[in-house]
């Protein structure tokens, strides 16, 4: 299993149907598609957003590990806590709904992952 540890901070989600570039740097994760661009960055702590929090592993695995995601995305999904996912290279960054997080470790350390707070 994993070792995976808590992102400080915390994460909004946007989307912007008609935009194929942010206006501003302040962003941690884009994703283009036909139906838009979504961004991933920091939460203000002034906005009304939705608020995310990640779970990203300790040890990067690369392209090559099969499996990788599966394994911590499955036991949430067992837990029906809802995700996010921005994926680098080297790991992936699992996001969950701040007022999930508890569930969400939970479920992780259930499936034997270790979470480090």
């Amino acid at each position: 299993m994993q070792r995976l540890h808590i992102v400080p901070g915390q994460f909004m989600v946007e989307h912007l149907p008609h935009a194929t570039f942010p206006e501003d740097d302040e962003w941690i994760a884009l994703v283009r598609a036909p139906e838009g661009l979504t961004i991933v960055r920091g939460a203000s702590p002034f906005a009304e957003v939705e608020r995310w929090v990640g779970f990203y592993g300790d040890t990067g695995h690369g392209l090559g590990v099969p499996g990788m995601l599966a394994a911590i995305v499955g036991p949430l999904a067992d837990a029906e806590v809802p995700v996010f996912v921005a994926s680098t290279y080297h790991a992936d960054l699992v996001l969950v709904p701040e007022h999930r997080l508890k569930d969400a470790t939970t479920a992780l350390r259930d499936a034997g992952h270790r979470v480090e707070v």
